[in-house]
């Protein structure tokens, strides 16, 4: 979508500069097509768009998240999230030892934990499939 003008949003805690964007077929200058997914405001000069400028806000937008690189990235992400909350699960989050070595000593076990409790699932799943 073309932006059309930006302001400084002074409404949250953080100020930051946000922008107006409009439908492409309308501005800069009208194509003359009509909307293809016939939108409700395409009436009132088509559909708009207020956003952060930043390129890190843009890119929530932007993404194709139906894109094969995309998915696989996301379950790794899943993946890892689900690990860390198992870890926390088992206390590692924040540990009561006091020094770095008794630390990464328990962090140790804790993951090898983690992973013979989903080799023991995947053992599980298998068994069960060759029955």
């Amino acid at each position: 979508m073309p932006l059309k003008s930006t302001f400084i949003n002074r409404t949250s805690l953080v100020q930051h500069q946000r922008g107006r964007y409009g439908c492409p077929l309308l501005f800069p200058e009208p194509t003359g097509e009509t909307c293809p997914i016939n939108h409700a405001d395409w009436t009132k000069g088509g559909c708009k768009l207020v956003m952060s400028t930043a390129p890190g806000a843009r890119i929530r937008y932007l993404l194709d998240r139906e894109n094969e690189r995309y998915q696989t990235v996301y379950k790794q992400r899943t993946a890892v999230e689900r690990i860390f909350s198992q870890a926390v699960a088992l206390g590692i989050e924040r540990p009561k030892l006091r020094n770095q070595q008794a630390i990464a000593n328990l962090n140790t076990l804790t993951y090898v934990l983690i992973n013979l409790r989903a080799m023991q699932r995947i053992l599980e799943a298998d068994r069960l499939s060759k029955r």
